[in-house]
């Protein structure tokens, strides 16, 4: 049972939200279609999106720390609502302006995760995070299924599909704008920000090595703190092939349309869901966290170069994304668990916003570079991603080491 019904409505929030993300994957590929090098274009829109956040997540997650995490969660859901209808024309510059205007405001996930570990018992804070995890995951499932579902049950005629697709998003926005509204407020020890200081503010986010200064010296006082957000980075840039798949599926041997697409989402989402409830329920808290990363790290590898060379074998995409759901999917939500440790009210906004933007310039750098290879060859992203989940395990097996709970020893 949750102890805090605030919970209930932010993980409803991140439902909704993820749902709407999820639901217009496998339309992408319609608004570069014509456009040479497709996947190119599709790899453009994902690093706008994501790099974007190098600047926005730094910025709303301190923003969070000083004016609460309420307001920040209300501009997100209205920026997700007016990027939605920038999406109506179907053609590749609504497409771009959609990527750069929901990236701007998508930095709520590391007010999302401040306002979970501002409300959760230290011996929840594993079980709530992962749960985080699990909606992410089944709202990752719904939004294709939705799709998929409506435009089968409606039978919408091709080319009407993409349209339908995108008004169900901007109704799903719309519903998550009337929940931010409904939330009150997590964060009570806030600090005033004064305009001097939100204009500093902003320059720092734009500075890659001012974030990493920033992050060092965190780590001065919260030893481990780094190499958990360094484990991360390498974790996001092999996570890029959840950006990929569409590009890949749809593209490449087994060219699945929009409902092949949707129900493979479906599968992914659905199996996983089941697997993050269970393993982060039952299981997180009582493993070795380090030994079971490691291991992890190691089947993804393999996963990858699987996916690699998959071919045109459907049932072998199905069978790889299960053990996919039973190892690289359950990583992130150990060490987000790890990073919440290490974090306190005074600072938790802060410290996830400049790990979500670090994380936006490795999803930035993962795009860019699997953009690139994918001309040359639609599997080599997949060889790229493997470099960088045993980037993780190594990192695990070499420089991770257990970190107490700082909030619980700041109480004692």
């Amino acid at each position: 049972m949750l102890k805090d019904r605030r919970l209930l409505l932010i993980y409803a929030i991140v439902f909704v939200d993820v749902v709407v993300g999820s639901a217009i994957s496998p339309i992408l590929p319609d608004f570069v279609k014509g456009r040479p090098e497709p996947q190119l274009w599709l790899a453009v829109g994902t690093a706008l999106f994501l790099g974007i956040q190098l600047f926005s997540a730094p910025l709303l997650g301190k923003l969070s720390d000083s004016i609460g995490r309420r307001p920040v969660m209300r501009l997100a859901a209205t920026g997700t609502f007016l990027a939605d209808l920038l999406l109506l024309p179907i053609r590749t510059w609504a497409y771009l302006s959609n990527r750069l205007s929901d990236g701007l405001t998508n930095g709520m996930y590391a007010t999302v995760r401040s306002a979970i570990a501002d409300i959760s018992p230290k011996e929840d804070l594993f079980r709530n995070m992962g749960i985080e995890g699990t909606i992410v995951s089944f709202g990752f499932v719904l939004g294709p299924m939705v799709s998929g579902l409506l435009l089968t049950a409606l039978d919408v005629p091709a080319p009407e599909q993409a349209r339908t697709v995108v008004q169900i998003a901007i109704g799903l926005s719309a519903l998550n704008l009337l929940l931010s509204f409904l939330l009150k407020e997590t964060h009570r020890n806030r600090s005033p920000l004064e305009p001097a200081q939100l204009r500093r503010e902003v320059v720092r986010s734009l500075n890659v090595l001012t974030l990493w200064n920033r992050l060092r010296m965190k780590d001065r006082d919260k030893p481990g703190l780094m190499i958990l957000v360094v484990m991360q980075i390498c974790l996001m840039m092999s996570q890029g092939y959840y950006f990929y798949f569409v590009t890949f599926i749809s593209l490449g041997p087994l060219h699945l349309d929009a409902r092949g697409i949707s129900f493979f989402f479906m599968y992914f989402g659905l199996l996983s869901v089941v697997i993050n409830f269970v393993f982060y329920t039952y299981l997180a808290d009582r493993i070795d966290q380090r030994r079971t990363i490691v291991w992890f790290a190691l089947a993804g590898l393999l996963i990858h170069v699987a996916y690699a060379n998959v071919g045109t074998s459907l049932f072998g995409l199905y069978a790889i994304v299960t053990v996919d759901c039973l190892t690289i999917s359950l990583i992130w939500g150990l060490l987000e668990g790890l990073t919440a440790r290490l974090t306190t009210d005074d600072d938790r906004g802060e410290i996830f916003g400049i790990n979500q933007a670090l994380n936006g310039l490795a999803s930035f750098t993962t795009t860019v570079v699997f953009g690139g290879l994918s001309i040359l060859d639609l599997r080599f992203p997949f060889y790229w991603f493997a470099l960088c989940i045993a980037a993780v395990g190594a990192l695990a097996w070499w420089k991770f080491r257990p970190v107490p709970n700082l909030e619980e020893s700041t109480r004692v």
